[in-house]
């Protein structure tokens, strides 16, 4: 990679990071683009060659804070591996307990969709979370644990029960009653539909 090309990628870089600080900081709405440019020290255009405004800024930390937390869900769920059941149970199970970082709170269950939009929101989370999901219930299907043709269809069902539980959890700032409560039904309902 040539010098301009890795300063520029570290620019971006560096402008998400600092995005990240003052996203979960203070929320979208409470973080404006001076406060970047003072904390980056960079120009306004310099800013702009990277990101088309607040909202691309944001979008890019979303993404991170997502990659961040796959990192953190992928040592728990091969843990479990492999019986994929288990290990969609450690994935969810170890969600539910993140969304008390109130990083992943504020970016992903609070700031994403009102700022992104619910469908695009969606669209990330759909990136994220998922594929996981389908795997994991394909593979589930394929050792005769549910119905091959609904696989897809339950990870889409299963995508939405958690993150309903997770706004939830978010909503009560992720104390641990929350958390129990929410691991508690999860265990249940996944229990219940996969027949473990």
């Amino acid at each position: 990679m040539n010098k301009k090309a890795e300063q520029g990628r570290t620019t971006r870089e560096r402008l998400i990071s600092i995005g990240l600080g003052l996203f979960a900081e203070h929320g979208y709405e409470g973080t404006s683009i001076e406060a970047v440019l003072r904390e980056s020290g960079l120009s306004r255009g310099a800013l702009y060659h990277h990101f088309d405004g607040k909202d691309a800024l944001f979008a890019a930390v979303l993404e991170q804070v997502e990659q961040d937390v796959a990192a953190k869900l992928a040592p728990v769920v091969m843990a479990a591996a492999p019986d994929p059941v288990a290990e969609l149970r450690a994935g969810c199970l170890a969600w539910i307990r993140l969304v008390a970082d109130p990083v992943v709170r504020r970016i992903i269950l609070i700031d994403g969709p009102a700022v992104l939009g619910w469908h695009e929101w969606r669209s990330v989370e759909e990136r994220h979370g998922l594929g996981l999901f389908k795997i994991a219930l394909a593979e589930a299907a394929e050792q005769g644990r549910l119905p091959a043709e609904r696989a897809d269809l339950f990870a889409h069902m299963l995508m939405a029960a958690m993150n309903e539980v997770a706004l939830l959890v978010a909503q009560a700032e992720g104390d641990e009653q929350s958390i129990a409560e929410g691991e508690a039904a999860l265990e249940d309902f996944l229990g219940r539909v996969l027949g473990v």
